[in-house]
């Protein structure tokens, strides 16, 4: 088996390397893999480049980007084998979509704010996949997508479509009047009731987070990043004081959920 070894490679020798994992002779797991077999490896190596992201670490992020980079060749050279398209095809889509999408840098459209921009990126968007309703912009939005991701997605373009979902306090006030149909006396009785009420109440806080201009899976992110740090603070200190949480009263207990679950920042 031919191969060069490098102080520096490029992207043909990553195509290249695949090339060889995937071959007769290559390695026995890569060779076998399809692209349903490594799904969750794409899904798993985005959110380690959002890790990165978050961490601040241009090392991490160097790294998981290449490990990312990866799946993308994994999965173009499964098509090339199968005589369908290859990576050179993946790129030139993506610049021929920058290219069409932006036609106010490569084209003679104005568009001097972001506002515009974006007014024109959703026209050409609907256009090119051949949207001819809003509700088929909506459905568009990938199922895939983490269930809050999704939301927010599909009321920021239900928004662009002109429905008048942009009032905080309108939904603040919807949010309040949910909780309030929540049925607490019976549980178990009402398990679908409350999931449906339940749902309602968390898709009117992706609308929210729209309004409020903030990433609610960075929110909710962040927030139970806060809730460990806090929860191993209290655990420390009834351990060090020789006790235990399961050992805890009643009304120790709410304190401590009352701390870990403070809006104080």
């Amino acid at each position: 088996m031919e191969f060069e070894f490098k102080n520096r490679y490029t992207i043909d020798d990553l195509l290249n390397i695949m090339k060889i994992l995937r071959s007769e002779n290559g390695c026995p797991w890569d060779k076998v893999q399809t692209h349903e077999s490594i799904r969750t490896d794409l899904i798993e190596e985005t959110y380690e480049v959002c890790e990165g992201i978050d961490a601040n670490s241009p090392e991490m992020l160097r790294e998981e980007l290449g490990d990312l980079l990866m799946q993308v060749v994994f999965h173009s050279q499964i098509e090339t084998e199968q005589g369908n398209f290859n990576f050179d095809d993946v790129c030139n889509d993506i610049c021929q979509k920058l290219v069409y999408r932006h036609p106010h840098v490569f084209g003679t459209v104005q568009a001097d704010t972001e506002e515009e921009v974006l007014k024109n990126w959703d026209a050409l968007k609907k256009k090119s996949k051949h949207q001819e309703t809003s509700t088929e912009t909506l459905e568009s939005v990938p199922k895939t997508f983490p269930a809050l991701l999704r939301g927010e997605k599909v009321c920021k373009r239900a928004s662009r479509a002109g429905l008048p979902i942009d009032g905080a306090n309108v939904f603040i006030d919807r949010i309040k009047s949910a909780v309030d149909e929540l049925d607490i006396a019976d549980v178990d009785e009402n398990i679908a009731h409350n999931q449906q009420i339940l749902g309602n109440i968390l898709l009117s806080f992706c609308n929210l987070d729209r309004i409020l201009k903030t990433d609610g899976e960075k929110a909710l992110t962040y927030s139970t990043n806060r809730f460990i740090m806090k929860f191993r603070a209290v655990e420390n200190e009834v351990v060090q004081n020789g006790g235990s949480l399961d050992k805890l009263s009643d009304e120790e207990l709410s304190c401590i959920v009352d701390s870990l679950f403070s809006t104080g920042l």
